[in-house]
């Protein structure tokens, strides 16, 4: 008797301890480098724009030289509210105006220089392009950004102290006079030939010391304390370390930079910036990417690159690629010398924005039921619920010895989607370091997918849609208690018809052309294949350049240039053309300007068409590759006509 008196008071017992609820717990503590209030409002935008337009539209260039006359400025039919409509049809939330690009013009009608739009010829002179786009961002309800660039071709101070004053003046100006700004961005380009005030030379500096970026940082905090500001190095930014709109797998929010130079702190200019495209898991500062691209090749608007703007289908690839990766996403759409943007653009911006609208239609994770392997105490706040609320900064939570676990969700009914979307709250750091996904199929689970980084945003397509009711989110690895604030599944569109394309109209056939043997890989039709000598090589072969013989005339309107990725750019040229291959006419000299970071097939125009049997490429400037020595790169040389 006595014996099952005291079972029955054990029973008791264990039945009152295990009612007893967790005590509720206090949130985890912040694990490694910690956004900043302005990094997460910025990260929330997402995707914006990139609008480059100033002298180089009506110049065909990419880079200006500095010497262009202010009064070819002249967009006739300017409309900034029409280019903000445009953004904002493709979903975007802001938008940065490049206000001086390397030339040195101004997009209004500043103090600093009389290199200005002050001296264009629209609006007589009375114009201020970039109150126009900064007025237009606030009646369209996006943000207004900026671009200033420290290069400047034009102005006969750069390279001395005297013009890192006119640099900070002019962004007093812009940081003054025209409302809040959402970004400051600067471009790394510094330093080369130029105008420069009839000087016509070149001018070599130091960027990681000319400018001086901490008090210039300083100055940009002070004025707009809610902007961030981007770099190669940030401070609050980075530059992805490339242009062609893909970044890293994984692409860690957190980074410690390395110097090119022997220097436990590089500035911007010395930081081994291809670095950025993953960046550093338990970096040393919480600096997250932007991918940055254009819509075309080109970064402003040319007329021969009409046909080759992306599509729809492909800006969705590179959303996949940059937002999907943990970065944000900015899309340069390049206004035309009339001040609009073209139709071809804007149908692709429009078709774009039509199937992000479609993707996020429906969440087929809304209204599951969610079991977990651990929950932190019994609050609310950690709850595995939060990750279907749609709020990145709630989330399930784990106790602090707990860095693995996983949630099943139960769908509210048999459901088919393609995309799955996982968010951690970064507010808390970037605490996981792999996960997987899986649905229950057969009676069993099957793995869908599995990366390491998620942080603010990771979106991943499958090969092709899943049906299921039931879907398990494993993190297998983990730095810290796990922080979990998204769980979303979605179905990807089907692609758009579109008439966007890229044209083969005008491309020579390269069949039966010659060249120097050693030199062939350069036209035989296949990028699998190129020309890579050092300089010194490449002057014992050729000393002239490589001349290639078409074996008939070709009226030829262009010439393209492809080089080889990461192993030697070619960025200034000599083009040349022949009749009879004795007697050579220079048919143009030029640069492939930003090369280096968007190195994809270069077209060059001829200031008119020329008939010709025979021509030549001669390299006169390649730019060294990240860490290989000076060569001369070409993948594939090509004729328009």
């Amino acid at each position: 008797m006595r014996i099952l008196f005291f079972s029955a008071i054990a029973a008791f017992i264990f039945i009152c301890c295990a009612c007893t609820p967790k005590e509720p717990q206090s949130p985890p503590s912040g694990y490694g480098a910690l956004p900043s209030p302005q990094q997460i409002e910025w990260q929330q935008m997402d995707m914006y724009a990139f609008v480059h337009f100033t002298i180089n539209t009506f110049t065909n260039k990419e880079w200006g030289y500095g010497d262009e006359d202010p009064a070819l400025f002249n967009p006739t039919e300017f409309n900034a509210d029409s280019i903000v409509a445009a953004a904002k049809s493709a979903g975007l939330t802001g938008l940065i105006l490049t206000c001086k690009h390397h030339d040195g013009f101004c997009l209004w009608p500043t103090k600093t220089t009389t290199h200005n739009i002050s001296k264009s010829k629209w609006k007589d002179g009375k114009g201020d392009l970039v109150k126009e786009f900064s007025e237009a961002c606030k009646r369209g309800g996006i943000r207004f950004g900026v671009y200033l660039s420290p290069w400047d071709r034009n102005n006969a101070k750069y390279g001395e102290p005297e013009y890192l004053e006119i640099y900070r003046a002019q962004m007093n100006e812009l940081l003054t006079q025209y409302g809040p700004v959402f970004e400051i961005w600067h471009d790394g380009a510094n330093g080369g030939d130029g105008y420069y005030g009839g000087s016509r030379k070149t001018i070599k500096i130091d960027r990681s010391t000319y400018y001086k970026w901490t008090e210039t940082w300083g100055l940009e905090k002070k004025l707009q304390p809610q902007a961030v500001i981007m770099s190669d190095i940030g401070p609050d930014v980075r530059w992805v370390g490339t242009e062609t709109g893909f970044s890293g797998d994984p692409c860690w929010e957190t980074f410690t930079p390395e110097s090119d130079k022997d220097s436990s702190e590089p500035a911007p200019g010395q930081v081994q910036y291809w670095k950025s495209l993953n960046g550093t898991r338990n970096g040393r500062y919480w600096l997250p990417a932007e991918t940055n691209f254009s819509i075309r090749p080109g970064w402003f608007y040319h007329t021969s690159e009409d046909d080759k703007v992306k599509s729809s289908n492909e800006l969705m690839n590179h959303y996949f690629a940059s937002i999907g990766h943990g970065t944000t996403m900015l899309l340069n759409i390049p206004p035309t010398p009339k001040g609009l943007v073209h139709p071809t653009d804007q149908a692709s911006l429009a078709g774009f924005g039509k199937l992000i609208k479609e993707m996020y239609a429906v969440n087929y994770a809304e209204g599951a039921t969610i079991t977990t392997s651990s929950v932190r105490g019994a609050t609310k706040d950690y709850a595995p619920e939060n990750v279907l609320d749609n709020n990145p900064f709630t989330y399930w939570g784990t106790e602090d010895t707990v860095t693995t676990g996983e949630l099943t969700l139960t769908l509210k009914a048999l459901s088919t989607f393609s995309v799955f979307r996982l968010r951690e709250n970064i507010k808390l750091g970037q605490r996981i370091d792999d996960w997987a996904v899986d649905i229950w199929e057969n009676n069993h689970w099957k793995e869908v997918g599995k990366g390491s980084a998620i942080g603010y945003c990771r979106l991943v397509r499958l090969t092709q849609p899943v049906t299921t009711q039931k879907v398990r989110v494993r993190i297998t690895k983990s730095a810290a208690s796990i922080c979990l604030s998204d769980v979303a599944l979605f179905k990807e569109p089907v692609p758009l018809a579109e008439a966007v394309g890229k044209s083969q109209k005008g491309i020579v056939d390269k069949k039966g052309w010659t060249t120097d043997a050693k030199l062939s890989a350069a036209i035989d039709n296949n990028d699998q294949t190129n020309v890579n000598l050092s300089m010194d090589e490449w002057k014992k072969i050729s000393s002239q350049g490589l001349t290639v013989d078409m074996k008939k005339a070709v009226k030829i309107k262009a010439f393209t240039y492809l080089p080889v990725r990461d192993n030697g750019y070619v960025d200034k040229f000599n083009f040349y053309t022949s009749q009879d291959g004795k007697r050579w006419d220079l048919q143009k000299a030029g640069e492939f300007s930003n090369i280096k970071a968007n190195p994809i097939s270069q077209r060059v125009d001829l200031e008119k068409p020329v008939s010709a049997r025979y021509f030549r490429f001669e390299p006169l400037h390649v730019i060294r590759s990240f860490n290989q020595k000076e060569a001369v790169g070409i993948t594939e040389l090509g004729i328009i006509e």
